[in-house]
């Protein structure tokens, strides 16, 4: 796969992870560990991620921006 590419990538498998976690932990707290929790869990997941993906592209260059204001770049070192 090309570079160019990395950041849909990047946005794909963080919204993935994320979206599972999340979308576990809310399901746990929820149905607690009942029979058929998985299917319970990927039932949430999945629409969770459809929605997460998009938004993980568009949030993620904002993202940034606000990083980029609130650190200080590092200092040229001096040869």
């Amino acid at each position: 796969m090309h570079a160019r590419f990395a950041p849909v990538l990047f946005g794909f498998i963080l919204s993935a992870l994320m979206s599972l976690i999340v979308s576990g932990i809310a399901t746990l707290r929820n149905a607690g560990l009942v029979d058929g929790f998985l299917d319970l869990w990927l039932g949430a997941w999945l629409p969770s991620w459809l929605v997460a993906f998009p938004v993980v592209l568009v949030v993620a260059p904002v993202a940034r921006r606000i990083v980029g204001l609130a650190v200080r770049a590092p200092a040229a070192r001096a040869r």
